[in-house]
């Protein structure tokens, strides 16, 4: 065994022991345990089989931590827009307010200079009993203005003490959004970091023998579920507006993946089928997780151009059916946006944005 070899075996056994200590908790997928370490009759493919199950396991964490990152800068950005629309309802509240007090406290001046003697004795004294008994009606109105001024002050007091609580729970649940978004993207750039540097590793003969067993897989993978007959009947013709998001994501082929993109430049998968029912003119969730749990479920066999393709037991990939047994999707970091058989990854199942 040459020292190639054994940097490699090395590599793979390190790589997979890091991969249990950052292990993602949740209903994510078994992990397989150590690569056994191979003995001398092990073939070099078998070898590079194990490394490339590592890279396939480490990118399917990095693409759950994406959707993790996804999710928390969406609520992030709603909550931070409830924080700003409470703190104006706050300074409007505030002005209404010490409107409210300054009406009170002039109210209470009027009452002041024109209070001392009960209103029998005014009226005793009065050079003019009808006009006084006049006034003492207008009093009397305005006694009742201050009382509803009293209650205009309480339910503006209320408000306002309300508008304080809703801002700083929303704050609250903006800066445990905030963590959990940093949370997930340090995940993913280690997972993204480990996956790189187990490839960088390879000489240049071994990276090209691990892309045919990749693409070697992917076809027996293709063909298994062809050969199922699930297509057997998938002939629905698209809407106007599927053939709209069609033409959108098919036009963003050879853009590269980043995690967290949207576009225009770059994408990650669900960047990539949110955008492009929103060119349509269609909105539906940004995260694979959200698209799977919110849009409508449809049997794969009655699948069409348009609807999305989720994958993996936690919904973490996803890629829109483009017809012919194909999905276009953004694959992985160092990846780029392509077109593959949409029976290439374990299939959760199809939904379908329009209703």
């Amino acid at each position: 065994m040459g020292p190639g070899k054994r940097g490699l075996i090395t590599a793979t056994v390190a790589v997979a022991c890091a991969v249990t200590v950052l292990a993602v908790p949740g209903p994510a997928f078994a992990d397989p345990g150590p690569t056994p370490a191979p003995t001398a009759a092990v073939t070099p493919d078998k070898d590079l089989q194990a490394v490339r199950e590592t890279l396939d396991r480490l990118y399917r964490e990095a693409a759950a931590a994406t959707d993790r990152y996804n999710a928390a800068e969406e609520r992030a950005e709603e909550q931070s827009a409830q924080v700003v629309e409470l703190a104006k309802k706050i300074v409007e509240g505030r002005k209404k307010l010490d409107a409210l007090e300054r009406r009170a406290a002039a109210a209470a001046r009027s009452q002041y200079r024109t209070g001392g003697l009960p209103d029998e004795a005014k009226l005793l004294l009065s050079d003019d009993p009808a006009g006084f008994l006049d006034g003492a009606g207008r009093v009397l109105q305005g006694q009742r203005a201050a009382k509803g001024l009293i209650g205009d002050l309480r339910r503006a007091q209320e408000s306002l003490e309300g508008y304080a609580a809703d801002a700083s729970a929303r704050w609250k649940e903006l800066e445990a959004n905030r963590r959990a978004k940093a949370a997930a993207q340090r995940r993913i750039e280690k997972r993204v970091a480990a996956a790189e540097k187990l490839e960088s590793e390879l000489a240049r003969e071994e990276k090209e023998r691990l892309a045919r067993l990749e693409r070697e897989a992917a076809e027996r993978a293709q063909n298994a579920w062809l050969d199922s007959g699930v297509l057997a009947d998938a002939d629905g013709a698209p809407t106007e507006r599927a053939e709209q998001a069609v033409e959108y994501a098919t036009a963003q082929i050879g853009k590269p993946y980043v995690w967290g993109a949207e576009g225009p430049k770059s994408f990650d998968c669900s960047g990539l089928t949110s955008r492009a029912w929103a060119a349509a003119g269609h909105g539906i969730p940004r995260t694979s997780q959200e698209q799977w749990r919110r849009l409508r479920h449809v049997a794969t066999e009655d699948i069409r151009p348009g609807d999305l393709v989720v994958y993996f037991e936690d919904a973490s990939h996803v890629g829109m059916y483009v017809g012919d047994g194909k999905v276009v999707h953004a694959p992985r970091p160092g990846r780029s946006v392509t077109i593959t058989g949409a029976g290439t990854m374990p299939i959760l199942g199809v939904v379908r944005p329009e209703a």
